[in-house]
């Protein structure tokens, strides 16, 4: 009896918790977040130039608390916007954390899974790249990233997860825009996607949030 309430009390203090770290997100994303158009946030601020490594930290116990569930072997994202929410969810696990480059360079040129993924930002394509090493058939993956708007970042992951027989075991997004269409794309996918703060619009420079579940 006693450890069915405290079990239960833990689970009930961890989901206000993660209550709290959505809320932080959020407050941040209104205070330093610039709307730019009808479809783009800029948060250099706290996430993709400076970064703000407390707010990371609180993501990464975030991921871990929604996640944990999971036997994740290994987490992944594409540089560079991923990369610090990706390692302080890494941190958590205690897993290692890959991330496909962008570019190759002459320690990167042999032995790769590589995609192609468009960016609708800045209207190119890039292809990514991870050496065969680093992700192998036995890996369960957690992919990390910055935002879900086309999904396109994180197609080409799966696809990179795929030719590794690799197992997708599920993505966290930091910042997911509903109105796109990458949520749609990965749900058709039967994958599963948990995102901290979701964005139903932008309205005359604000940020409209999607209300909870």
């Amino acid at each position: 009896m006693f450890h069915n309430v405290f079990y239960g009390k833990l689970v009930e203090n961890l989901q206000i918790e993660g209550v709290l770290v959505v809320k932080l997100l959020e407050d941040r994303i209104k205070k330093d977040g610039q709307v730019i158009g009808t479809d783009v946030l800029k948060v250099d601020n706290f996430l993709n130039h400076q970064v703000d490594p407390d707010l990371m930290a609180d993501l990464g116990k975030e991921f871990y608390r929604r996640f944990s569930n999971e036997p994740i072997t290994k987490i992944l994202t594409v540089e560079s916007s991923g990369i610090a929410p990706a390692i302080a969810t890494a941190m958590e696990f205690h897993k290692p954390l890959v991330f496909a480059r962008k570019h190759k360079s002459l320690t990167l040129k042999d032995h790769l899974y590589t995609a192609t993924v468009y960016s609708f930002t800045k209207k190119t394509s890039n292809e990514i790249a991870i050496s065969r090493k680093f992700l192998s058939a036995g890996d369960n993956v957690l992919i990390i990233d910055d935002f879900l708007a086309n999904g396109q970042a994180v197609e080409g992951l799966m696809e990179i997860i795929a030719q590794a027989g690799a197992t997708l075991s599920g993505v966290g997004i930091v910042i997911e825009k509903t109105f796109q269409k990458g949520r749609k794309l990965l749900d058709d996918k039967h994958v599963r996607v948990e995102s901290l703060a979701r964005i139903s619009a932008f309205e005359d420079g604000h940020v409209i949030f999607a209300p909870e579940d």
